[in-house]
């Protein structure tokens, strides 16, 4: 299986591409940047999952300790050791095991002493809020809004790697003219191709080559994405169209 070599985290080179790798290795504590591979993947994912907890009613400090408390519990007690990725997505996994951590009374009586005082993973508190300040809590249930949310964080991602590849061969300058053009929840009136021709100094005709590679790097970078977080191959098309009816159902409601 492939490495990846795109993750600028030196600990999360080190494993295999999928998510479900990082989430087996993690559970060997003695392997070499296991904790740092698992903090990176906390960091990439973790806003779906702090929203999905101030949904039902829990305050943004709570809602920090409760995340930092999930995060380590998973690392430090047994849930990681029983999980079998053949028999589910990884994106189901997370919630199903954040449903049990928030019903289970002891261990949100537990959430301060191990989340609260101790950051696994930096959490961007304020940002956060002023994200979901902006969430359609009355109109999406939660689990809609957490894989809309989920979908939007492996977008991102995939459009952080494609940055960086264009970075490294030095048209970091075509990206960016060239970025509004994936942005599959734009709800902004998009420039003329005359203008952004005219900007990078190419023919429309160029312009519109130059956008279709585009477009069709940032569609394999997505499914690359998302074949990380499913157990089989064959479940990415599955995958993408949930992922993508939760976008279609946010809609206008949901802001990056």
């Amino acid at each position: 299986m492939k490495r990846d070599q795109s993750s600028p985290d030196g600990g999360a080179k080190q494993f295999q591409t999928t998510l479900w790798s990082v989430v087996l290795v993690s559970t060997q504590s003695q392997a070499p940047g296991s904790k740092e591979a698992f903090a990176h993947l906390c960091k990439r994912y973790w806003y779906p999952l702090y929203a999905f907890i101030r949904y039902h009613g829990y305050s943004p400090e709570d809602a920090e300790d409760l995340v930092q408390g999930f995060f380590l519990h998973l690392i430090e007690h047994k849930t990681l050791r029983r999980v079998d990725r053949s028999k589910g997505k990884f994106r189901s996994f997370l919630l199903a095991s954040l449903k049990n951590h928030l019903s289970n009374e002891a261990e949100r009586a537990a959430c301060s002493k191990r989340g609260g005082k101790v950051k696994f993973v930096h959490l961007d508190l304020e940002r956060a809020e002023d994200r979901y300040r902006l969430e359609p809590v009355d109109a999406l249930t939660p689990e809609k809004i957490f894989d809309a949310r989920w979908a939007m964080a492996l977008i991102g991602e995939a459009l952080n790697r494609l940055n960086r590849e264009y970075i490294a061969r030095g048209k970091a300058n075509i990206f960016q003219a060239l970025e509004a053009f994936l942005d599959p929840v734009n709800t902004k009136t998009l420039p003329s191709y005359a203008e952004v021709a005219a900007q990078l100094g190419v023919s429309v005709s160029a312009l519109k080559m130059l956008i279709y590679r585009l477009r069709k790097q940032f569609i394999a970078f997505v499914r690359e994405e998302i074949s990380r977080t499913v157990s089989d191959s064959a479940d990415v098309d599955g995958e993408i169209h949930q992922l993508c009816e939760a976008l279609v159902a946010a809609e206008g409601w949901i802001m990056p």
